[in-house]
């Protein structure tokens, strides 16, 4: 069954319902050197990880500045797992090899160096990023491209970029991903989750077979 993550959380009341739509993974984002309404502080975010439940993975989202400073905000956090955005292959190894969780590296789907990130980090996030390799645009990508990638590599692989309730479905039986992450394509506006999109997104998202099942 498809992996669901729901991302960009800020408030309580929307982890509370991201918990009950059934979702596997919930992210919350801190430390990211870019504008954005889903932004928390390292306080905050302590905050909203300890109301994570242990039967779901708590991913902290971060764009850190040095492998150093990816881990001190790991440790200061305490997430389940740490998903890294803007960051080099080397970058991803040397945070992997300071930190105790998981390493989750998102990267541009038409990336050339996958193999090399897919060598150092658990698992990858195919995004569609901005100039600042920072996801959450709200884009998607080519899908027939992810499904290849999906099928080349042996880590594990998030689809994320652009995804809603509507197209979720078909953008798992395109690519036939471990799991699908979605943010602003959830939301009433920016950092607030529609609670009943939540709902829709995991419900379309696990009820799916890929086409080559």
């Amino acid at each position: 069954m498809t992996q669901t993550k729901l991302c960009g959380l800020t408030r309580e009341a929307d982890l509370a319902a991201a918990v009950e739509a059934g979702a596997d993974m919930v992210g919350f984002v801190s430390g990211v050197p870019i504008d954005t309404p889903r932004e928390l502080s390292p306080t905050r975010a302590v905050e909203l990880v300890e109301r994570v439940p242990s039967s779901v993975t708590s991913v902290l989202v971060t764009m850190p500045e040095t492998p150093a400073d990816g881990a001190e905000l790991v440790n200061r956090v305490e997430p389940d797992a740490v998903q890294v955005h803007g960051c080099s292959s080397a970058a991803v190894a040397a945070l992997a090899d300071r930190t105790p969780v998981s390493v989750v590296a998102a990267v541009d789907a038409t990336d050339d160096a996958l193999h090399e990130y897919a060598n150092v980090a658990d698992a990858l996030v195919l995004d569609a990023t901005d100039e600042q390799g920072a996801g959450g645009t709200g884009e998607t990508h080519d899908w027939q491209r992810a499904g290849t990638v999906v099928a080349d590599l042996s880590t594990l692989v998030l689809l994320a970029g652009g995804l809603t309730p509507e197209n979720v479905t078909r953008a798992v039986r395109t690519v036939d991903p471990f799991g699908v992450d979605v943010s602003s394509g959830v939301e009433m506006s920016g950092g607030v989750k529609d609670h009943e999109a939540l709902r829709q997104f995991v419900e379309r998202a696990t009820g799916v077979r890929p086409v080559s099942a």
